[in-house]
């Protein structure tokens, strides 16, 4: 399968960047990014872009396309409501339509997070935003999967660009067996949210659109056929 993800440089785009390019199911990976990554391999190949509100000039890029990793997000402390819709919902919807275009049976897995309003009229802003974007990608005309999980745990060197985010895991990373048996619903890898978006790509739209920590962890498994790790 060929796939394309956004937001390769953070934390679950680290996460899911290494799942695929260790698994044999997946023959050629595309990232857009900003700045180039220090990851070198036989199967990546990046695309530098600035503008993700407009994508035309590397429409050609994403030809022959199975499947879109989209993991671009950024905390919504300190913003305001438009510039948060901008980089949440504005981004993602651009990337939804650049790359569904040349492809329709694509599969494009976005991740969300635990608490989304599916309503878009709760108080929680981060949450209404989040909810619009899941809603308006469900209505596209390509396979929709919502990945919200809750805890995250990064594995294999994943680092958040988040300064709090990278000081709140480093404190809590010896914490994750207590959640993992207290919270088993409520946690998850990195590991199993990028073998989770492989696997949700060979379901071609059925199951569940909407996919939690266990629904993650359940696809993610490392027997998962075809997965390592």
């Amino acid at each position: 399968m060929n796939v394309v993800i956004f937001g390769a440089s953070g934390m679950v785009g680290q996460g899911v960047l290494h799942s695929c390019l260790e698994d044999e199911r997946v023959t050629s990976v595309l990232v857009v990014v900003r700045t180039p990554l220090a990851v070198s391999h036989p199967k990546l190949r990046e695309v530098v872009h600035s503008d993700f509100t407009d994508l035309t000039a590397i429409r050609d890029e994403f030809t022959g396309l199975d499947a879109c990793f989209f993991c671009l997000g950024v905390s919504s402390a300190g913003l305001k409501e438009a510039e948060y819709t901008r980089i949440t919902y504005e981004y993602t919807l651009a990337a939804a339509r650049a790359v569904s275009a040349d492809n329709p049976s694509l599969t494009f897995t976005y991740v969300s997070g635990e608490g989304t309003d599916s309503t878009e009229k709760g108080r929680t802003m981060w949450a209404r935003v989040k909810g619009r974007t899941e809603n308006e990608l469900l209505a596209m005309p390509f396979h929709a999967y919502m990945f919200r999980p809750g805890y995250i745990r990064p594995r294999h060197g994943a680092v958040s660009r988040t300064a709090s985010y990278r000081l709140i895991y480093g404190l809590t990373s010896w914490l994750y067996p207590v959640l993992r048996r207290l919270l088993p619903r409520h946690v998850t890898t990195t590991d199993h949210l990028g073998r989770a978006m492989i696997e949700v790509t060979g379901l071609a739209g059925t199951g569940a659109t909407v996919l939690y920590s266990p629904d993650i962890n359940r696809l993610g498994a490392p027997d998962t056929p075809g997965a390592s790790g």
